[in-house]
């Protein structure tokens, strides 16, 4: 299943669009329990704060393997330019 590379297969394309799509549902989730917490209790404000900040972790989660993986395919065109 390895083709002779270094890079692990789980960073090969998974870890992007899957932290994307996380990162989605949560903001979608936090969108959708927004109205709850600003008319009621202010405790039901940590609902949508919880899923704001999944959210931005995903989004982070995803900018580092997308790094990662951009890295790692620059170093692969230079090894085979050479």
């Amino acid at each position: 299943m390895s083709d002779g590379s270094d890079r692990w297969p789980i960073t090969d394309g998974y870890v992007v669009p899957i932290a994307g799509l996380i990162a989605l549902l949560f903001a979608l989730m936090a969108g959708l329990t927004a109205p709850r917490a600003l008319s009621g209790d202010p405790t039901d404000a940590l609902l949508p704060i919880g899923f704001a900040l999944g959210a931005l972790a995903a989004l982070r989660l995803r900018q580092r393997y997308g790094e990662t993986n951009a890295e790692q395919d620059g170093d692969a065109a230079d090894d085979e330019a050479a």
